[in-house]
């Protein structure tokens, strides 16, 4: 029925827009049926508005198409003696009901072409200095949304998951056309929010309308070690008071689905994929990879990858009963915590860890590491027969596009979530069987790619050893440089970091 509504909503505006349209070509003398004419009927309100015919190439260009698109719509208007701002909102936000309400209005006539000097001088309109302003902030507000859809978008980064390549209060800007802008899947959103109001709390977009996932072609694809902003695949369903510490389906997996569902302190919601919280981390494997961590160490396809030289895990470091020296430890960015008298737990690289191993009160550092065969809960595919944990993981097959995975009731736990969530298929295990959308099957081909993301800081990150695989469509765009970097823990004057200024993101 929802779907139903929505597509009775779909087919009222187009009937709305076109029929106004169709009176309005009538208007200034054309033949109605034009406006049905998709492409063909841009080109009528070119000319009826006065621009060049040339613009018709920028209808083809995605991003300067809609600034293209919008000027269009703010001229067609003129030429029908529409100048209020009013009236020019109405022309762009809500056409299907202004062109009907004009075209049926008896004095609504078809001036002449806007666009032109003979217009203006025969028709002049003075702005008022408040007009002026509200045609600034609207052309700031469309321009600055269009840029941020569709070419570039700055993100600050509120964890250390990815340290020491990206710190905490770095800010830094996201290319979308590296990969190609996605489509805004939700078009319907309050400008500059992500998914909640600022002061009020409240959702930041209207999910009613909803268009299937596009993506413009890009340049490149996602390779290996790219660092990568993406939308957090678990965060379709989100409890608002926990979101922070614990995700919905770490607390169902706690307590069970009913108890969270039931509980009258948690706030339930769902997010569509372009809302949902944006994640930034390294790719570490792409779609037909096999992926394998042993001892920290990620393998992909049975060779040990690179590691950035600014990934770090977790040591201990045994003293001789003195003290670590804070201010040392500070100098270098090391975070730590004191486990026992002279024992310490340090996140810090593995250059950084020789440094340490030569101070004079140190006597031991050596990795933190999980032991193989020490299952952790936590992990996925959170699955009691896996004995996996963040240090010693897999083998798993990365879905790709058009990757045919061969499944039965052991593996079918990886690859649910995926056929089941992100591709829309309905899964059902019946003893030994397996069926999707309700045929007997012993393999799957998968429709999208997929991606393996981990933080640079393993020991201190949420990422695809949690959670899983991340589908194409939650990828937002690639990291590039860092444009601006606090120290919250600095002084006064220490609080930027220069050396960290337009640094790229490698």
């Amino acid at each position: 029925m929802e779907n139903l509504g929505l597509n009775i909503s779909i087919l009222l505006i187009l009937i709305g827009y076109h029929v106004g349209l169709w009176k309005l070509f009538i208007k200034a003398g054309r033949p109605g049926w034009e406006a049905l004419v998709p492409v063909y009927s841009f080109y009528i309100m070119l000319k009826l508005s006065g621009r060049p015919i040339w613009w018709m190439v920028l209808y083809f260009i995605p991003v300067i198409n809609v600034i293209v698109y919008i000027s269009i719509l703010i001229d067609f208007a003129k030429s029908y003696g529409k100048f209020g701002f009013g009236e020019h909102v109405a022309s762009i936000a809500v056409p299907f009901i202004a062109y009907p309400v004009w075209g049926f209005d008896k004095d609504t006539k078809y001036l002449g072409q806007s666009a032109t000097e003979e217009f203006k001088t025969k028709f002049p309109y003075k702005k008022t200095a408040t007009r002026e302003w509200a045609d600034a902030i609207l052309f700031a507000v469309v321009a600055a949304t269009l840029i941020r859809s569709f070419i570039l978008e700055a993100y600050t980064i509120p964890t250390g998951s990815m340290e020491k390549s990206l710190l905490i209060g770095d800010f830094l800007f996201v290319s979308k056309v590296d990969y190609g802008p996605r489509i805004p899947m939700t078009p319907v959103a309050f400008p500059f929010a992500h998914h909640t109001m600022p002061v009020t709390g409240t959702k930041a977009y209207w999910d009613a309308i909803s268009l299937d996932y596009r993506r413009l072609p890009g340049f490149v694809d996602i390779k290996r070690g790219d660092v990568v902003v993406f939308n957090y695949p678990e965060g379709d369903t989100v409890v608002l008071e926990t979101q922070a510490e614990a995700s919905y389906y770490q607390l169902v997996r706690q307590m069970g689905r009913e108890e969270v569902r039931n509980n009258p302190n948690f706030t339930i919601v769902e997010r569509p994929v372009d809302k949902r919280e944006n994640y930034i981390k390294r790719c570490m494997a792409i779609g037909g990879d096999k992926l394998e961590i042993r001892n920290a160490q990620v393998y992909i396809n049975g060779k040990a990858a690179e590691n950035s030289p600014t990934s770090q895990i977790s040591f201990q470091v045994n003293t001789d009963g003195t003290t670590l020296n804070p201010e040392a430890l500070l100098d270098m960015n090391i975070s730590y915590k004191e486990e026992a008298f002279g024992v310490y737990s340090l996140h810090m690289t593995y250059e950084q860890a020789d440094i340490v191993k030569k101070w004079s009160n140190v006597k031991q550092v050596r990795p933190q590491i999980t032991l193989d065969n020490m299952s952790n809960p936590m992990i996925f595919p959170h699955d009691s027969r896996y004995k996996w944990n963040e240090d010693n993981f897999g083998p798993v097959i990365v879905p790709g596009k058009n990757l045919k995975i061969q499944l039965d009731t052991l593996n079918l736990p990886v690859y649910k979530r995926a056929i089941e969530v992100y591709e829309g298929n309905k899964v059902e295990q019946r003893g030994n069987q397996i069926f999707i959308n309700g045929e007997l099957a012993d393999s799957y081909t998968f429709k999208m790619n997929y991606y393996w993301m981990m933080g640079d800081n393993r020991h201190n990150s949420l990422d695809s050893r949690f959670w899983g695989f991340v589908p194409e469509d939650h990828i937002v765009g690639k990291a590039k440089f860092i444009w601006m970097s606090f120290d919250t823990n600095g002084s006064f004057l220490g609080k930027i970091r220069w050396n960290r200024l337009f640094k790229g993101i490698h």
